[in-house]
């Protein structure tokens, strides 16, 4: 029996192999592998990808928003409010800098923050709003941006999983004070390693960005704020050159295989992904939803097929954060118990999709 990968990166990788040979030489026979001229133009593409003035790469998506929350001042006694569902990274980012991150339950048809619940979670103490656009869906931009400057607060976005995501025909990484995403090797846009970027039209928080993530420098030994060492290499930025060229292609495949899902599995007894239509996906990952989950995956794995959780456990029950245990989030908590991802990625065979839709639909049959 073949056995239907959940990502095949291999075969993604296979459809570019020479120009990402070429681009591999291109770095090693110019000697220059930090800061150089490669992430230069990699960051100038990107920007004007993401409609937005300026691109600052760095080390990995998790120092994106932990740079973008130290740019602007945010630290020990402030909030910030994050989707009680999401990766871990986002609250990470926050408590990292000492503020302390206070969850906000997501709207149940789309796994994203929910607007109507935000503003009463906001105090004298909040200083931003961090939207995730989850599985490559933007957060209800419009919504949020409202209650941010009703409230004289931040709108930092968590781009990880929305390169080249639409809402309401505005790139996902655009649509608030700044933006945040990761390069992380599966996500649409992905680097053959770890990489991140900080994405926003304000030059002052560029500048100050750039800074922190070279030791606080921009002249070499002079360091005028106390940074880090979270730098885009020039290697991973010759490599993310390469997959932006194929990016909108790459994410229309995706749109194809997630549409074609909807149509199929709609009456199969699980609960496909709603799409406002305000958005347009570009699905990192195409997640359905089954109170029988485990039942389900292991019944697909049997017939050859690999599914993911994202994600088994909310931030609130990880052992890092069991202080919020208590914490009453029972949307996120359900959530975390009825969702599996299915297969999705450019390149896909038609027999694979077929194999997936006929697999979840046979499991109800055979009930």
């Amino acid at each position: 029996m073949n056995t239907v990968p959940f990502l095949d990166l291999g075969r993604l990788h296979e459809k570019i192999r020479e120009p990402l040979n070429e681009a591999y030489h291109r770095v090693m026979d110019s000697a220059w592998y930090c800061l150089g001229p490669e992430l230069e133009a990699f960051e100038s593409e990107f920007a004007n990808y993401s409609d937005v003035k300026f691109c600052v790469g760095v080390g990995n998506g998790l120092e994106a928003l932990s740079l973008l929350l130290k740019v602007y001042g945010i630290g020990p006694g402030d909030e910030v409010i994050v989707p009680s569902n999401t990766f871990i990274a986002t609250w990470l980012a926050v408590s990292g800098c000492g503020a302390k991150p206070v969850p906000v339950e997501p709207d149940v048809s789309t796994h994203n923050i929910s607007p109507d619940l935000i503003s009463a979670a906001i105090t004298e103490r909040t200083k931003a709003i961090i939207p995730v656009h989850l599985y490559g869906m933007t957060a209800d931009m419009d919504l949020i941006n409202g209650i941010a400057k009703k409230h004289n607060i931040l709108v930092i976005e968590d781009a990880a999983q929305s390169q080249g995501a639409r809402y309401k025909n505005r790139r996902a990484g655009s649509l608030g004070d700044a933006a945040a995403t990761s390069f992380y090797p599966g996500k649409n846009l992905g680097a053959l390693g770890d990489g991140g970027a900080i994405l926003t039209n304000d030059e002052e928080v560029a500048n100050k960005a750039r800074k922190l993530r070279n030791y606080g420098s921009v002249v070499k030994y002079e360091h005028e704020l106390a940074g880090v060492n979270s730098r885009l290499d020039e290697m991973q930025a010759a490599f993310l050159r390469v997959k932006l060229s194929v990016l909108d292609e790459w994410n229309q495949s995706r749109r194809d295989v997630a549409d074609f899902y909807s149509r199929r599995l709609d009456k199969a007894s699980v609960i496909v992904p709603n799409v406002p239509n305000y958005a347009e996906p570009v699905w990192h990952l195409y997640v359905i939803r089954s109170n029988e989950r485990n039942k389900l995956m292991a019944y697909l794995k049997n017939r050859g097929v690999e599914t993911v959780v994202h994600y088994p456990k909310p931030p609130h029950f990880q052992r890092c954060y069991k202080k919020f245990e208590d914490l009453n989030l029972p949307i996120a908590e359900n959530l975390a118990k009825e969702v599996i991802s299915l297969p999705i990625f450019p390149g896909m065979k038609s027999e694979e999709i077929n194999t997936i839709i006929n697999a979840v639909r046979s499991f109800q049959d055979e009930k």
